[in-house]
Formats: C-alpha cells, structure tokens, sequence
C-alpha cells in the first residue's frame, strides 16, 4: 500500500486521465479498500477538488472542472517541469512573459514548502529572442481553437509582395514550434495544396468556417513533413543534394559541424577528413563546405563541382566590386 500523500497523488492522477472511474477500479488501483477510496475522495473534496459520485451498483467518481484552483499535488519532477516551463517563457516566442511570471508565482503559492523550494532553485536566465517575430496568444489560441474544432480558418498574411492577396482560406491540421518560432501547417482552399504559414504573420478574421474532414499530411507524419519543407525537399526528411569532399583538415575539426547537418566525417589520417553532407541546393552544399576554411582535395557528383565554379566566378566579381564602409553591426 502507498502512504496516505502518494497515494492522494495517485488518486488524482487516475481521476484527471478518465473521466468515469468505477469505485471499484480505482480501489484495484491503489491496492486499498473501497472504503479507504471513500475517504480519500472526501480529503480531495476538502481540499478544493470537486470530486462527483456516481451512481451505479458499484457507485463510481468523476473529477469536475472546478472554479477554484486547489492546493496543488505535485511531485517533484512535475514540480520541477513546471518551473522549468514558466521561467522559460520568454523565449517560447509569444507573448506571455508577465503572464508566466504571474502563474509561476501563484503556482508557488499553493504548493507545499518542500516543493516551493524545488521550483525556487530553477533559476534560469533567459535570452532576448532576436528579430522581434513574437506571436500573439490572442492569434495562437484563434488558431489552435480552429485546428482543435476542425473549421475552416481565414487570415491576413503578412509576407514579401503579398500585401494586396485577399484572405488565405485554410483548413488548419497543426499548430507547430520549429527552430524557436511557430507556424501553421494547412490545406491551402484556393492553392489546393499543402502550405506552412508563420504564426507571427498571420492576422485571423472572424467567424471561422464550416467543419472538415481532416486531411493526412504528406508522408503520414507532420514533424516529418515540417522537417522535410525546411530542408526543400517534398515530403522526405532528407535534403535534396547531397555530395561528398574530402578536406585538409583533422575529424575533430570537422565532425561537430558536419553532424548538425545530418552529415558524416570520416577521418583519412591526421589531416584530411572525407564529409558527406546535404544542403537544399547545390550552390548551398557548396558553400557549407567552403565554410570549414580548408583545401578541398576531392568533390562529388559532379553538380557540386559545378555549384563550386559557380561560386568561384560569383567571389571573383565581389572581390573586385568597390570597396564599403565597414560597419560594426547591423543597422536599421
């Protein structure tokens, strides 16, 4: 048997993933008698839970939403995610710094003092995210409502020479995080095809429109499908060019790089490495490689030695172009 605050624990836990638990079930469970249940329900009661009975030969319980929020039955990973969660909103990309900040403090105030002082040692500094490209809540929650009800979502698009396109008309399928921002992955109604939008960008329009049947993305996966569209390929979570150089440089020069791009490096001795790599051109394979500052002594196929002559005849024009101020950063 469990100790009486595990096993409360436990309990709500039970009654929060199912929404009718027989008296029964929940006593197998927890390896205690009905009777013993009866009284656990009357201390979450107690506490501020609005625990419903049902009625039926072997009587049951449902846990209600409730208008108040409880003193909180964490453990001390949850309490610990919890934390981590809040004090990391600033860089979630929307705008809910003050409102993480207030929820983590009444959060705090409702635990138990063991658990408070967990959450107190998550101390985390979090970094100003750049570009300035924060999404909405009001527009997140729009979107996500309309995802979640299956109705069809219109919204003003901001982006490069499309300022006068009438609304997109979409049938929204997911809301995603990618590489620190958010987007829309849906059924374009006037493209007929597959579109990913940035969340940031988008303005919704009200009412939302009829219910649909919902779709299956390409592939059958949407993290493969996001995966693959920034990568410019279809629907493979691959890059679409992919060729191999060897370069006069040691592995362990070469190796933490080339795996952030889903690469191999194979060492050929003390100074020279074989890479493979992709990129979504091959002009862009091209100067991933020329970024390691190294002889390259082989290349292959023979469009990524093209996309290097290309780039060698671009580099020799901007090496004769005329001379710019430096500057010291970016400007406005």
């Amino acid at each position: 048997m469990t100790a009486p605050s595990s096993r409360l624990l436990l309990l709500l836990s039970l009654l929060q993933v199912r929404r009718d638990w027989g008296g029964g079930d929940l006593a197998g469970r927890l390896e205690v008698s009905p009777r013993t249940v009866r009284r656990d329900v009357d201390r979450l009661r107690s506490m501020g839970y609005r625990i419903t009975a049902l009625m039926g030969p072997d009587g049951g319980y449902r846990l209600e939403a409730g208008a108040e929020l409880p003193p909180l039955l964490f453990d001390d990973e949850q309490a610990v995610a919890v934390a981590v969660a809040l004090r990391t909103a600033a860089v979630s990309g929307v705008e809910i710094v003050d409102g993480a900040a207030r929820a983590l403090l009444a959060v705090r105030q409702v635990m138990p003092a063991r658990l408070r002082h967990r959450i107190d040692a998550v101390e985390v500094t979090p970094l100003p995210r750049p570009g300035g490209d924060v999404v909405d809540p009001e527009e997140l929650l729009a979107v996500s409502a309309a995802v979640r009800a299956r109705e069809v979502l219109r919204f003003d698009y901001a982006s490069s020479g499309d300022d006068d396109r009438p609304p997109r008309r979409v049938e929204p399928h997911h809301v995603v995080t990618h590489a620190g921002r958010w987007y829309l992955v849906a059924w374009d109604l006037d493209a007929a095809d597959w579109r990913t939008y940035r969340v940031d960008r988008l303005s919704t329009r009200t009412p939302t429109g009829p219910r649909f049947a919902p779709r299956q993305v390409p592939g059958g996966d949407v993290a493969t499908y996001v995966a693959a569209r920034f990568k410019g390929s279809a629907t493979a979570n691959t890059w679409p060019c992919w060729g191999e150089a060897v370069l006069r440089l040691p592995r362990h020069r070469v190796a933490p790089f080339v795996a952030a791009d889903d690469g191999v490096a194979e060492s050929l001795g003390d100074d020279r490495t074989r890479v493979r790599l992709g990129a979504w051109s091959w002009p862009a394979l091209a100067a991933t490689i020329g970024r390691f500052d190294a002889d390259v002594e082989q290349i292959g196929p023979p469009e990524l030695a093209a996309a290097f002559a290309h780039l060698a005849r671009r580099f020799e024009r901007a090496a004769s172009a005329p001379a710019v101020e430096p500057r010291t950063g970016p400007t406005g």
